[in-house]
């Protein structure tokens, strides 16, 4: 895993002109399965894939923070949601809440979180790659797919799948 994480900014950097296109022609005309197919995408890979050996996203990139987020995560820390932002938040070009910092500060060295069970929205739903209405993150996933092996991988399965026409 260690080796592939290293690769695979490059990997994505390498695939990213193909990649663009491809989504660019799967936004103009999803297939009607779309959904479908990634869900069983995205579970087939997620059976092989252990988050644990990796939390790249953990590492390298934070989450946004809804203020439903913040308020859960606070009432676990048994802080005030004001306090919670002062100590771990900052307000990002788009105003969004995001951390002050990466890595993750709830990330532990055994690529645990200590707040998984409250964890923010986006990190429950990452990467995506079974989101409904797929084909309007295809920028959102394009950006994983440098930071996320199952992205990577997901996508690179997608195209062997999918075949996308103009």
């Amino acid at each position: 895993m260690d080796d592939f994480l290293k690769r695979l900014p490059q990997l994505a950097k390498d695939k990213h002109k193909e990649n663009k296109k491809y989504f660019a022609k799967l936004k103009k005309k999803p297939p009607k399965d779309l959904d479908y197919v990634m869900q069983e995408l995205h579970d087939a890979e997620f059976e092989q894939t252990d988050c644990l050996q990796c939390a790249n996203c953990c590492k390298t990139t934070g989450p946004l923070f809804t203020n439903t987020d913040i308020e859960r995560i606070s009432r676990r820390l048994k802080l005030r949601p004001q306090q919670f932002i002062d100590r771990y938040l900052r307000i990002d070009e788009d105003k969004d809440y995001v951390l002050q910092s990466v890595p993750c500060a709830f990330l532990g060295d055994d690529n645990y979180c200590a707040i998984y069970d409250v964890r923010p929205k986006a990190c429950r739903e990452y990467p995506h790659t079974d989101r409904k209405k797929f084909h309007q993150i295809t920028n959102l996933t394009l950006k994983n797919t440098a930071i996320c092996p199952a992205a990577y991988r997901i996508v690179e399965e997608m195209k062997k799948r999918l075949k996308v026409h103009r």
